[in-house]
């Protein structure tokens, strides 16, 4: 687990995709070590935009961006790119799971990839595991376009999973599972992050999911700058 005494450290933070138009100016965030912290608000509001600064896939315009010890100010890309792949369980709104792969493969792409501190072997026994938590181990060698959305973004829920990350961000995770499986979906994602002692940003419109974390903001409370 990172020394760093703030998983996220957010201070006069600004972004802005063209120079005519600020999305974010965020003076002041913190997400401690453990704490899972659900960031709600309407769509198009720059909770995604949010996340992608914070896994260093957008570079800030202007003040202090610190993961997980590291200021992103001064981190180079690739050294952002290997923080991401070894740190930080990331689950994407649209799955962006990779077609050619089956699920499978998909689940182990950290593991192949940057390894997340444990032995191939290992990885290997936890995407099992975490299949038959999620009821997709008879879909193990299909492939994504196979399986209906649902089962597609319970496959990127494994992909974050797997391995030792330390900081999982989700970005509308629920947006296309039913009641029943959102239920499912979240006990796994906080049981998972218990165990393992992960801190979650969890980013969504839909209040109701408000209840399993342990901090509820707004980001209209933290955003300066209002749609």
């Amino acid at each position: 687990m990172s020394n760093a005494l703030h998983v996220i450290e957010i201070n006069e933070l600004s972004f802005s995709y063209d120079a005519q138009k600020e999305i974010l100016r965020i003076p002041h965030f913190k997400l401690e070590q453990s704490e899972k912290c659900f960031l709600y608000g309407p769509s198009g509001h720059g909770k995604s935009t949010l996340l992608n600064l914070i896994t260093g896939v957008l570079p800030q315009d202007k003040g202090s961006l610190k993961v997980l010890g590291c200021d992103f100010l001064t981190t180079s890309g690739a050294k952002k790119n290997n923080l991401r792949g070894q740190k930080i369980g990331y689950i994407f709104q649209n799955f962006n799971l990779i077609p050619y792969l089956s699920v499978k493969e998909n689940i182990l792409l950290p593991a192949r990839l940057f390894g997340r501190s444990q032995s191939w072997v290992d990885s290997q026994k936890e995407c099992d595991e975490l299949m038959e938590k999620l009821g997709m181990t008879e879909f193990a060698d299909i492939k994504p376009a196979q399986l209906s959305l649902g089962q597609q973004q319970r496959i990127a829920q494994a992909r974050a999973l797997i391995g030792k990350p330390e900081l999982i961000v989700a970005d509308e995770p629920t947006s296309s599972l039913d009641e029943k499986n959102t239920a499912e979906f979240m006990k796994l994602l906080i049981d998972s992050c218990e165990k393992k002692d992960l801190s979650l940003l969890f980013v969504s419109h839909d209040l109701r999911l408000e209840k399993y974390f342990d901090k509820s903001l707004s980001l209209k409370n933290i955003n300066e700058v209002q749609a």
